[in-house]
């Protein structure tokens, strides 16, 4: 009898890169919780279900606060996936891992028998972009058009540059975008320009009824929002670090 031996298939491994919010936490940690919990509390599920990366690089905490932080946001349904910027000592096995600045990442195959450990952590490095992360500007290129009313738990995202909505957007809803977004029908939803770094994008739409914007991770929540803009044709912009309005014609 012949016994035929074949080489296994070795398994392909694809380095992608995700989007997920950044969150820089400051002291003291208190102050920084309730600030988050009056974000959340102004626009109902905006954590849900969303990945974060916590950054805590220059943050002078210890293990213990730390891992009291990643409860206390989990309590909160905010998903830890990663910790940037963080010693190695503060990490520990029940510690969300650790993580590096999102970049791209190509398809990768696994290491070798005999390659160097070096090697093999190179490739197991993560890639994850982020938005709301303090980052060198990016001049995001390039546009996206959407000829459909974009709805109620639907997302739009494109880092890549503009995104131009020819309909509305639902309650509920929401665009990401690299540069800026204008919506030439209802904005009820919410707007998040300027994601990688571009604090020159803007926001344009025919009729503000938002619930969120925000540019380069500086946002106004509806409450935040002069009453006389609302129902009108506004274009918002960041100066500094504060998000101005106008109205359009």
């Amino acid at each position: 009898m012949t016994i035929v031996l074949t080489k296994p298939r070795p398994i392909r491994l694809k380095g992608r890169s995700f989007l997920a919010l950044s969150l820089a936490p400051e002291l003291p940690l208190e102050d920084w919780l309730a600030g988050l919990d009056d974000l959340a509390a102004r626009s109902a599920g905006f954590f849900l279900r969303r990945p974060v990366v916590l950054d805590v690089d220059g943050l002078d905490i210890n293990k213990a606060e730390l891992r009291k932080l990643v409860d206390d946001l989990g309590q909160r349904k905010v998903r830890v996936m990663g910790i940037e910027g963080a010693r190695h000592s503060l990490l520990g096995p029940d510690m969300p891992p650790a993580m590096n600045d999102g970049r791209p990442a190509s398809d990768f195959e696994p290491p070798a028998e005999g390659e160097t450990d070096e090697a093999a952590e190179a490739q197991d490095a993560p890639a994850v972009e982020t938005v709301m992360a303090a980052r060198p500007p990016v001049q995001a290129t390039g546009s996206l058009v959407v000829t459909e009313p974009v709805r109620s738990g639907q997302s739009v995202f494109f880092p890549e540059g503009d995104v131009t909505i020819v309909g509305s957007v639902a309650s509920g809803a929401e665009v990401v975008a690299g540069g800026s977004i204008h919506v030439y029908g209802t904005l009820r939803g919410r707007a998040l320009a300027g994601t990688t770094g571009n604090g020159s994008a803007r926001i344009f739409c025919r009729k503000l009824e938002a619930e969120m914007m925000a540019i380069d991770g500086f946002y106004l929540t509806a409450e935040d929002m002069e009453p006389d803009l609302r129902g009108r044709a506004v274009q918002v912009w960041l100066e500094g670090h504060a998000l101005k309005t106008a109205i359009l014609g």
